[in-house]
């Protein structure tokens, strides 16, 4: 079940609120400017599939957020708990970063954990299947895909460079919870 946690941003023991209807996330992330939608998945994809297949399978939503908001590229991402760099590349992207464009992404399968630091809160937001999430550009924020990532994501970008991230340097990251292993993946690995 998809799901937001707000915390302030100097208390990480207890949130200050909790949202798990995509209604409440939708409307608790637009007011600080972040897209959240639920889109219906209209085929299974499991990881592993091709970048191909994927993009195949959701052309008709991908060329409608290219041509409404002028995305110029388009890529997924895809990784199962036995992947052999899953270490490093959840290190990769553990620490607090800004974007120069808006981050984008579909989640066709599994899940992960965005987490947004945003006027002295912090919004924990775990997407799951069918959730598409959109950071503004500038937004510092992290993402947590766990120990055991289970996921498919479409990336969408307006520079055709892709994912280019600027760190912060600051320790936030560290202070707020982790994400768990999702069940997706738990299932994968039994």
């Amino acid at each position: 079940m998809s799901r937001l946690r707000i915390y302030d941003d100097t208390k990480h023991e207890a949130p200050v609120a909790i949202h798990n209807s995509h209604a409440d996330i939708s409307a608790a992330l637009g007011k600080v400017g972040v897209r959240f939608e639920q889109w219906a998945a209209r085929q299974p994809i499991e990881p592993g599939a091709t970048q191909d297949e994927v993009i195949e399978a959701y052309r008709g939503d991908i060329e409608r957020l290219m041509s409404s908001e002028g995305y110029q590229s388009v890529d997924v991402i895809s990784l199962k708990p036995d992947h052999p760099d899953r270490a490093t590349l959840r290190q990769k992207f553990l620490s607090e970063h800004t974007h120069s464009e808006d981050e984008v992404r579909f989640f066709v399968a599994g899940a992960g954990q965005f987490t947004l630091h945003i006027d002295g809160r912090v919004y924990e937001v775990l997407c799951e299947q069918g959730d598409l999430i959109g950071v503004p550009d500038g937004t510092p924020h992290w993402f947590d895909m766990s120990e055991s990532p289970y996921f498919v994501a479409i990336r969408l970008f307006t520079s055709k460079d892709g994912w280019v991230a600027t760190f912060t340097g600051k320790d936030i990251a560290d202070r707020f919870p982790r994400m768990t292993p999702h069940a997706s993946a738990v299932a994968a690995v039994s």
